[in-house]
């Protein structure tokens, strides 16, 4: 028998932060933890939005609270901000989910000068699981699940312009390289929680192919209808529900599952189906490039991590 929400165990007495929690996968996998008894901070860039979703799932009365916290990837003052607000709520953080994200979007840049997708999807989270270390490494096998694509499949770190700064910007090259950092970044956490013998866990995963609202976002912002309503079509006949894009997430967050492991759909092609361990490219298993990544990380975010508890610099 596959994994599905109800072989998620009771989680009462455990604190756990979801990026992204106001819609789509981010938002059914806190809802799921919630249901078992988790408290879950809703972390979300919309806070319209996000109160939407927190008062949505406390209507359902679920074992666990649910609180909403504001957080912005694309912001490092904001990412520092929520993880202070975090700590000082929670001396524990059973789980964190680095779930949010953008795909394919025009150029853009960050708050603070990055390429929007690799500055969202990677750093932000980068600096947030640095600045929530503390947190994490009080609470018994604490658990960081981050969420790739099986767009890391094409993704190349690009180490001398990793911001598109020279050249042609390549939304769908600038996604890939995005997602390749996410596995990169987890499988090197993994490996720096052994070097420390920290009680906790890095694992990775993907939604295969998810209807969510993150299909839209770019079609949106450019006015482009045609490619919106090929969206649509794909997401109807092609793409699973949220709730089952949710469950590789769910089952890295609580299955018997050794750290740095990788989870997706375990259909053809790994667009859907029930979770199970998935294959990576040989790139995202490279620890030079991981270590190579995890120093460019520090220095554009500032962030060190302190695995002796001490905290992020």
């Amino acid at each position: 028998m596959g994994f599905s929400e109800r072989d998620i165990p009771r989680l009462d007495g455990r604190v756990a932060l979801v990026t992204g929690a106001n819609s789509g996968i981010g938002f059914e996998a806190a809802r799921a933890l919630a249901e078992k008894g988790a408290h879950v901070v809703f972390a979300c860039r919309n806070l319209d939005k996000g109160r939407a979703a927190v008062a949505s799932v406390a209507s359902r009365r679920p074992r666990g609270e649910v609180e909403l916290q504001e957080l912005d990837l694309a912001d490092l003052a904001s990412v520092e901000r929520c993880a202070r607000t975090v700590r000082e709520r929670h001396s524990k953080l059973h789980l964190l989910i680095n779930n949010a994200g953008v795909m394919a979007l025009p150029p853009r840049t960050t708050r603070d000068g990055f390429e929007m997708q690799l500055g969202t999807n990677h750093l932000g989270h980068f600096a947030l699981t640095g600045r929530l270390l503390p947190a994490l490494l009080a609470a018994p096998d604490a658990r960081v699940v981050t969420v790739s694509s099986l767009a890391h499949r094409f993704g190349r770190i690009r180490f001398a312009d990793p911001h598109f700064e020279r050249g042609r910007y390549q939304r769908w090259v600038a996604y890939g390289q995005s997602k390749l950092a996410n596995l990169l970044f987890a499988f090197e956490l993994q490996r720096r929680f052994e070097a420390a013998r920290a009680d906790a866990r890095s694992l990775a995963c993907h939604p295969g192919f998810a209807s969510t609202n993150l299909q839209f976002v770019a079609p949106r912002m450019e006015g482009a209808k045609g490619m919106e309503w090929v969206m649509k079509l794909n997401n109807r006949f092609i793409a699973q529900p949220a709730a089952e894009g949710a469950l590789p997430t769910l089952y890295a967050a609580v299955g018997a599952l050794p750290g740095g492991e990788y989870v997706g759909p375990g259909g053809l092609f790994e667009i859907r189906g029930e979770p199970r361990p998935a294959k990576t490219s040989g790139s995202a298993r490279d620890p030079e490039k991981a270590a190579r990544l995890w120093r460019l990380s520090e220095e554009a975010t500032g962030v060190r991590f302190d695995f002796g508890g001490g905290g992020a610099g």
